[in-house]
């Protein structure tokens, strides 16, 4: 049973910094892809950072330059590293994984899905 779960969200004023981890199982194919999505209230999904099983990392713009994301193959763990916040980046943070195309296609397509942890950055 595939399952994914994340943790790490809070609160932190502009500038600060969060990491948010993942923990996924149950994935027996290898061409699969972890990513980051956020939804902000009113406003749709939208992802911020995917990685590959071969650690290829690709970012959103929004994200480029600030967040970091990192896999732990051993663990079964992915990281985002959140880095010079803004309070444009308050939403819940969803982890995905699915196939690496599902993932690229946008949140319509992505199977499965953590709970969800929220980020408030303040200014």
């Amino acid at each position: 049973q595939r399952q994914v779960a994340e943790s790490g969200g809070g609160s932190v004023q502009a500038g600060g910094s969060l990491r948010l981890t993942c923990v996924v199982s149950g994935y027996a194919y290898s061409h699969y892809c972890v990513g980051w999505f956020r939804q902000a209230p009113g406003k749709e999904r939208e992802g911020v950072a995917t990685i590959d099983s071969d650690g290829n990392p690709s970012y959103a713009d929004s994200a480029k330059g600030r967040f970091t994301i990192s896999k732990d193959n051993a663990e079964n763990t992915v990281d985002l590293q959140l880095s010079s916040l803004k309070p444009e980046d308050t939403a819940m943070y969803y982890c995905a994984a699915d196939l690496c195309w599902r993932l690229v296609q946008g949140a319509e397509e992505v199977r499965d899905w953590g709970q969800g942890t929220q980020v408030t950055v303040s200014s």
